[in-house]
């Protein structure tokens, strides 16, 4: 059979063919330039997206709730919502945007990151508020916080010290243990000595990564230790400051003494006057503003907390601290504070009830000073103080939850396993 051969017939068939491939393509084309326009930045960008959120009390923790967080690539609009939670899932229609303050952190040589904070204010006592940070396309997911009541009401908190050391992998279990054992607390308190190097940006990201999503639903109160500061024995003059790393990742209140604003200050807290001090730098100015403060404390509690402690046990501290004796035990005994709350010497004590450093009778006032650790570095106790101690050991990783109810407070020391260390009971 004879096949025939047509070029020009072939050639338009080709022709169409070609016609057809090109406007498929050029269709296509289009498509993806609709969908992702020249120059578009990807939502959820990593560099984007927003780290080390933390929730602050603030000095008024009924009415406000300040937040923290950072980003590795500076966000252009960083802002917050929030709102209160009714059960509805419309969270984005009824929350309230509000901007957030941007401060870029240096790091390391030429190296950069970007901290954010905002503070929810005009908050309802007693309520339950969805927030959520970051920046449009690049938000943190919806996390939970409860302000605080108003008046004197139960309130429960966990107090942590000197996580120090491993604390990524020492560290992150005496944290879930202690969120396992009172996951309503109300608070966190830590008595300083978060990382090791206040200045070592790896170690602050061990810190957040130990206490994973604990801080997104939980306030912190925190204070310094003395290695947020440089070495003094090395380091001292003006350049004996705290580590600039602090004020970044922490919204505190302001409320201290000149010059040591967010390491230094008290808040109110359903019935408590919680008083941060910061043993490092200008004990004299602290020792004034603390006499200030307590005589016109109008709670009907008293916990005053900080790093370095007034009657010490560890081996290694051989030269007594007189001089933070000297000026804050006075103080302590004045106004009948309840409980001193320290760390720093990686041991556990606990005084009994001590007014003008003698022993004092239950029905009496009197002050219970407490040393405690949670990381994994800890000395051996000395027989300092034998006189006034109830209890002082050594070589556990601890943590301790404190509830108050009216007249009477509860003190539980638990170790990593859960299980019950020390306790003890204080009335009005």
């Amino acid at each position: 059979m004879l096949i025939s051969y047509n070029p020009i017939r072939i050639y338009l068939k080709l022709l169409l063919c070609f016609c057809m491939v090109f406007t498929i393509s050029c269709v296509s084309s289009q498509e993806q330039t609709l969908k992702k326009p020249q120059g578009h930045r990807s939502l959820n960008s990593p560099g984007h997206s927003p780290q080390r959120i933390i929730l602050n009390l603030t000095e008024d923790p009924c009415a406000s709730q300040a937040v923290t967080w950072r980003t590795l690539q500076k966000t252009r609009s960083p802002l917050a919502q929030f709102t209160a939670h009714t059960g509805s899932l419309s969270l984005i229609e009824n929350s309230i945007t509000t901007n957030a303050i941007s401060d870029i952190v240096k790091i390391g040589n030429k190296k950069f990151v970007y901290h954010y904070s905002t503070v929810f204010k005009n908050l309802r006592p007693d309520t339950i508020y969805s927030y959520r940070v970051g920046s449009e396309g690049n938000f943190s997911e919806w996390s939970l916080f409860k302000t605080a009541k108003k008046g004197t009401k139960p309130l429960q908190f966990v107090y942590l010290g000197d996580p120090q050391n491993q604390i990524k992998s020492m560290c992150s279990q005496i944290f879930r243990a202690a969120y396992k054992k009172a996951p309503d607390a109300d608070f966190w308190l830590f008595i300083g000595d978060l990382v090791n190097d206040g200045e070592n940006d790896e170690e602050w990201d061990e810190f957040f990564y130990g206490l994973g999503f604990i801080p997104r639903t939980t306030p912190m109160i925190l204070l310094p230790g003395n290695h947020e500061y440089p070495d003094k024995r090395v380091v001292k003059g003006k350049n004996f400051k705290l580590t600039p790393l602090w004020r970044p990742h922490f919204t505190l209140p302001e409320n201290g003494p000149q010059g040591l604003k967010e390491s230094v200050y008290f808040i109110d807290y359903q019935g408590v006057r919680f008083v941060m001090l910061n043993g490092n730098e200008k004990l004299e100015e602290q020792a004034i503003w603390l006499d200030k403060i307590l005589a016109e404390n109008p709670q009907e509690w008293t916990i005053a907390a900080i790093h370095q402690p007034i009657f010490s046990t560890a081996k290694f501290r051989k030269k007594y601290k007189k001089k933070k004796k000297d000026l804050f035990s006075p103080v302590f005994d004045k106004y009948a504070v309840d409980l001193v709350l320290q760390g720093h010497d990686h041991t556990y004590s606990r005084t009994y009830k001590i007014k003008n450093r003698q022993r004092v009778k239950e029905n009496e006032k009197g002050t219970v000073y407490i040393i405690s650790v949670c990381g994994p570095k800890v000395y051996s106790a000395t027989p300092n103080f034998r006189d006034l101690m109830a209890k002082s050991e050594s070589g556990r990783q601890l943590f301790q939850v404190i509830d108050i109810d009216q007249n009477k407070l509860s003190y539980k020391a638990f170790n990593v396993k859960g299980e019950l260390y020390d306790s003890f009971e204080l009335k009005k």
